[in-house]
């Protein structure tokens, strides 16, 4: 009966989890990258500040020098001091961003082990359709990114102002001083809301991350369905394999018995277990069996050694030992060269004088 159940209840195989890789699709929390993006901004930012106010200053102080000394101020003049402002920009904040883009990136490739897909960033059609966009509007998974936004948005507002009404009893003291002063401070203040934001956004990254596990595994799960059709895929049908294996056997088994009739002797109990044995001194060391087998293929290893005059030895115990010790094509081992020998030296007496029976018993 066809299962009806669509369930995702079973876990990920291996299968699936390399090729939804493959695809691009793999777990990460964005949470996790704009965290430490923070981190490292902050503690970036802290390192270079002095350096910054250092470069700031000088800039400040040969504009006004420079203004001061200018009898008029030219187009060319205002052209180069916005060259020499971009340059006091990009010299600080150069660093800061690309300090900022490696921590961006750290994280993303630790998470993703270094994936580099480019199936992810195909154009998909379907995802133009407005029906699927509104389905993930309004899905758990954009409710929760809903959420994450306004807490996100929550958070910044509650500490900006939390951070700035902290302050704003220095703010009057700041027409006081020199502007280079207020820009001090300015910095410091900067410096503080970005470590309490960054403090809030561990927070968030923690909660993010754990949540992206579970999303990503539940979506990775399979139906019981999938899995026999994977299975089918990879280790082929066990219906198919069953008959395969079937056909193996028959092969196997009609080879072995084209052996029997080269045989030497055949030992056997009395019909449950049959071996046949074969000493060729050029090409083996020992006796090698080249058939065995039990109940009905046992008594057709019996049918054809008689048909073809094969001696036959009734030996229960050896009979029983050879057959689950050794395999076909095999050697007997050591321990069975005595037993062996006595059965093949009796065969060969029997040969000698000719006798014309080929089933005898001890």
């Amino acid at each position: 009966m066809p299962e009806s159940s669509g369930e995702k209840t079973e876990q990920p195989t291996a299968k699936k989890r390399r090729d939804q890789r493959k695809e691009g699709n793999v777990f990460q929390s964005k949470e996790v990258v704009t965290a430490v993006s923070l981190i490292g901004v902050y503690y970036c930012y802290s390192l270079l500040f002095p350096f910054t106010i250092q470069i700031v200053q000088r800039f400040i102080g040969e504009c006004i020098g420079y203004a001061s000394s200018a009898e008029d101020f030219l187009f060319s003049d205002m052209r180069y001091i916005f060259v020499r402002c971009l340059l006091v920009v990009a010299v600080c904040a150069l660093p800061i961003l690309l300090i900022s883009g490696i921590f961006s990136v750290v994280p993303t490739i630790i998470q993703t082990k270094g994936l580099i897909s480019f199936k992810s960033i195909k154009p998909k059609f379907n995802k133009l359709n407005p029906i699927e966009g509104f389905k993930k509007m309004f899905s758990l998974k954009g409710l929760v990114e809903l959420v994450k936004s306004l807490l996100k948005i929550v958070l910044m507002s509650v500490v900006i102002y939390t951070t700035l009404m902290a302050k704003v009893r220095d703010f009057g003291s700041l027409m006081g001083v020199s502007m280079m002063s207020a820009v001090v401070y300015t910095g410091e203040v900067i410096l503080l809301v970005v470590k309490n934001i960054a403090i809030y956004f561990v927070f968030i990254a923690f909660l993010d991350f754990l949540y992206q596990k579970w999303n990503y595994e539940k979506d990775l799960k399979m139906t019981k369905h999938e899995v026999k059709e994977e299975y089918k895929m990879t280790e082929g049908d066990p219906k198919v394999k069953g008959k395969i294996r079937q056909l193996q056997q028959e092969r196997a088994q009609r080879r072995m018995m084209q052996q029997v009739p080269s045989a030497d002797v055949v030992i056997r109990n009395p019909t449950h277990y049959a071996v046949a044995l074969k000493y060729d001194t050029k090409e083996n060391r020992s006796p090698q069996v080249i058939a065995k087998g039990a109940d009905f293929i046992a008594l057709k290893i019996i049918e054809i050694a008689k048909a073809n005059k094969v001696i036959i030895k009734e030996d229960k115990p050896l009979a029983r030992a050879l057959y689950e010790a050794v395999d076909v094509g095999r050697e007997i081992p050591e321990e069975f060269y005595k037993a062996v020998a006595d059965v093949l030296a009796y065969v060969y007496n029997l040969k000698k004088k000719k006798f014309g029976k080929t089933d005898v018993s001890s």
